[in-house]
C-alpha cells in the first residue's frame, strides 16, 4: 500500500498537472467508488481545482465546495487518463475536467482514473465538506501525522496505549501515514525490536523513533520524487522490508558482525528485523510461527 512518501510525492506530480482545472464531471465506474452520498461531486461542477495535498495515506483534492478524499488502498492508482476510455481495466472512478487550450493551440482533455486492481474494491472517494476535515469521515479518525509529531508526544501516546510498536506504527489512529514497510524499516533505523511494548521505550525510545521517521521519511520521499509516476512496492527503498534471508547492510558495512534480515510471517504482512541490531540476538516467534521454532 502505498504510505507518506509515496502520497506525498504523487500529490505533487498530480498538483504540477492538474491545480487550476475546472470540474467538469464525475464519473463512477463502479458502485463502490462514491463512498458518500452528501455533499455529492456535483456540487464542484464549474469550480477550480484548488490545490492537492495529503493527510496520512489520503490524496486530497481542494475545490471550495467540497473536498475530494482519495484512499488507494493496496492496488489503486489516480492516473492521468488520456484515453478516456469507456470501460479502462481496473477502473473505479474518473474526474473530468473543462478542455484546456494549450500553447500550441491543441485541446487538454486529460482525466483522472481512479484505478484499483484486484478484486477487493476497497479504494474510494469521499466528497467532504467544507470546514475542518479533520473532524470528519474518513479522517477524522487519524492520529497525528507521523513525521509531524515530537519527541514528547510520541511519549505520551506511547504511555497511553500499551502495544508492540510495529503495530502502533501501522495504526493511523495512532500516527497517520505509516504502513507495513515504513514500520519495518522505522523499527530497524531506531534499533529498536519491532516487538517492543510502546510503554516499555520511554522518552528515550520516542525520540528514537521520531528521529527514525524522520530518516525513513526523507529517504523515501527523496525516492519518489525522482520518479515521474508513483513506483511499485517492489521498487521502494529498503534496509529489512521484503529482504527476508539477506545480509543486514549494518553487518556488511562492518557496523556489526554480519546477521541476515529474519522474518516473523502473518496473514496480511510480514514483519522483518535483523537480530544484530535490534533484538540482541534473539529470534522472535510469536503463536502463528512459534510452534515452528522451538
Amino acid at each position: 500500500m502505498p504510505e507518506m512518501p509515496e502520497i506525498q510525492a504523487h500529490a505533487e506530480r498530480l498538483s504540477d498537472q492538474f491545480v487550476g482545472r475546472t470540474l467538469a464531471r464525475f464519473q463512477p465506474l463502479n458502485f463502490t467508488a462514491l463512498k458518500t452520498a452528501v455533499p455529492p461531486p456535483d456540487a464542484a461542477y464549474g469550480a477550480t481545482l484548488q490545490s492537492i495535498g495529503r493527510r496520512g495515506k489520503y490524496l486530497l483534492l481542494h475545490f471550495e465546495p467540497l473536498t475530494m478524499v482519495v484512499h488507494l488502498m493496496q492496488g489503486g492508482r489516480l492516473l492521468p487518463d488520456t484515453k478516456r476510455s469507456k470501460k479502462p481495466r481496473g477502473g473505479q472512478a474518473r474526474i473530468e475536467w473543462e478542455p484546456l487550450e494549450l500553447p500550441d493551440g491543441s485541446i487538454d482533455e486529460t482525466a483522472l482514473l481512479l484505478t484499483e486492481q484486484g478484486t477487493e474494491r476497497r479504494a474510494g472517494i469521499w466528497c467532504v465538506a467544507p470546514g475542518d476535515i479533520d473532524t470528519q469521515p474518513p479522517l477524522a479518525p487519524l492520529g497525528p501525522e507521523a513525521c509531524d509529531a515530537s519527541a514528547a508526544e510520541l511519549a505520551d501516546r506511547f504511555a497511553d496505549r500499551s502495544m508492540r510498536i510495529h503495530g502502533f506504527l501501522r495504526d493511523q489512529r495512532c500516527v497517520a501515514g505509516i504502513g507495513r514497510r515504513l514500520a519495518n524499516e522505522v523499527c530497524w533505523q531506531a534499533r529498536i525490536s519491532p516487538f517492543a511494548t510502546t510503554k516499555s521505550l520511554g522518552a528515550d525510545g520516542a525520540a528514537r523513533v521520531v528521529d527514525a521517521i524522520a530518516v525513513c521519511v526523507e529517504d523515501g520521499l527523496a525516492y519518489e520524487r525522482s520518479r515521474s509516476d508513483m513506483s511499485a512496492s517492489k521498487d521502494r527503498l529498503s534496509n529489512v522490508h521484503g529482504r527476508t534471508g539477506d545480509p543486514c547492510p549494518r553487518g556488511e558495512a562492518g557496523e556489526h558482525e554480519p546477521d541476515t534480515i529474519r522474518s516473523v510471517e502473518y496473514s496480511g504482512y510480514t514483519v522483518n528485523y535483523c537480530p544484530r541490531c535490534q533484538t540482541g540476538g534473539k529470534i522472535l516467534a510469536d503463536n502463528t510461527t512459534s510452534k515452528f521454532l522451538k
